[in-house]
C-alpha cells in the first residue's frame, strides 16, 4: 500500500513540473513575440509565427484541430483583436496573449464570428486588463 502512495505522489510530481515547465514555455514564447513585434504590429510574419507556435503546443494543437483553424482564422481574429485591445500591459497584450492560453484560445475559435469589441472585452476580463 506504501508502495502505490508513493508511486502516486511521484505522478502527481511528474505531471506538475511538466505542466509548469509547459506554461513557462508558452508564456516566454508569448513575451519573445511581443517584444519581437512590438514596433511592427502589423507584420504578416506575426500570424504566422503565432500559428506556428499553436501547432507546437499539443494542447493548443489539439484546439487548433477540433476547430479546424487555419492561418486565416487566427489573421482574422488577431485583427479583430487589435482593433480595440492594442496596447500592452506588462508582458500582456491581448492580440498575442490571447492565442496562448488554452481557454482563451478555444473561446476565440468558437466566437470567431462575434464583433471585435466583445471579443476583445473578454480576453482583456480573463487577462484582468
Amino acid at each position: 500500500m506504501q508502495y502505490i502512495l508513493i508511486m502516486v505522489l511521484i505522478t502527481a510530481v511528474i505531471i506538475f513540473v511538466f505542466g509548469t515547465w509547459r506554461a513557462m514555455k508558452i508564456s516566454k514564447i508569448a513575451v519573445a513575440l511581443i517584444e519581437k513585434y512590438e514596433n511592427d504590429k502589423k507584420n504578416p510574419a506575426l500570424i504566422q509565427e503565432i500559428f506556428d507556435a499553436l501547432r507546437e503546443d499539443f494542447r493548443l494543437n489539439k484546439i487548433l484541430q477540433q476547430h479546424n483553424a487555419t492561418v486565416d482564422d487566427i489573421k482574422v481574429l488577431h485583427r479583430k483583436l487589435m482593433k480595440w485591445g492594442d496596447f500592452r500591459k506588462y508582458n500582456r497584450y491581448v492580440p498575442i496573449t490571447s492565442f496562448f492560453n488554452v481557454t482563451t484560445l478555444k473561446y476565440l475559435l468558437e466566437h470567431k464570428s462575434d464583433d471585435a469589441k466583445s471579443l476583445t472585452e473578454k480576453m482583456m476580463n480573463h487577462f484582468h486588463i
